[in-house]
């Protein structure tokens, strides 16, 4: 994956060409494209408000205008200081995905960055390619029980990234993602990075296991278990130990 970079009279654009090879400011608005719709957010989800899908079947693209959660968003939604072009978030994120995408890990692929600065302050959007036919596993586990098998290569599944140093910010139920064949894609790598091996595993299993617990308590009939979540550690420690 190349990076292209072009400037514009605010900020900056990064993308690679060959998924995009004719970049334009309108890219980053919903009217810039010929189809657009929201993101629905999964029960218990939040910060989908701000993301879209645009382009039109077979090739689709997410677009994401980055949005400031917790108690400060309340008060500054959009905005974020400026501490320079390679620190910007949507151009942080790119080259994340850009790395595990190389890695061979299921991540969305990147198209295209950006961020508009106005003095110390700027916005940013994020543009990746469409996963056909992925479901959030809070709602993947809802439609039935899944099996121990199922779990397991969840657990395995994650035991990859970390092997490759890849940490997430919000390893939720909700951004993680389940494929027709039952296979784990992560999405939303705002604030992610790659990390030595450390505590940041234990921890975002640990987030991961929250996440389940809640959904669970918000809907009874949410198929998770505990047996479940020790069927997803056999898997990972078993990956752990293969590695």
């Amino acid at each position: 994956m190349t990076e292209s970079l072009e400037r514009s009279a605010t900020g900056a654009i990064l993308y690679d060409r060959s998924v995009i090879s004719d970049i334009t400011e309108a890219m980053f608005r919903a009217d810039g494209w010929p189809h657009a719709e929201p993101v629905g957010g999964a029960a218990g989800s939040t910060g989908r408000g701000n993301t879209l899908y645009v382009g039109n079947v077979p090739r689709q693209f997410v677009l994401r205008h980055y949005l400031r959660g917790g108690v400060v968003g309340r008060f500054i939604r959009e905005t974020y200081v400026w501490t320079g072009e390679d620190r910007s978030r949507s151009f942080v994120e790119w080259r994340l995905l850009a790395k595990i995408t190389d890695m061979g890990l299921r991540v969305p692929r990147p198209a295209a960055a950006r961020y508009c600065r106005t003095g110390l302050l700027y916005t940013a959007d994020l543009i990746t390619v469409r996963i056909p036919e992925v479901s959030p596993l809070s709602a993947y586990i809802s439609a039935r029980p899944r099996d121990a098998q199922f779990w397991q290569s969840i657990g395995a599944a994650i035991q990859q990234f970390h092997a490759g140093g890849v940490y997430h910010a919000d390893m939720s139920a909700h951004n993680l993602q389940i494929d027709v064949q039952g296979k784990l894609w992560m999405l939303d790598f705002d604030r992610g990075r790659l990390l030595p091996p450390g505590l940041w595993q234990q921890k975002t299993l640990a987030r991961l296991h929250r996440s389940l617990v809640k959904i669970k308590s918000l809907d009874p009939n949410v198929h998770f278990e505990p047996q479940n979540w020790e069927h997803l550690l056999e898997g990972y420690f078993s990956a752990s130990r293969s590695a």
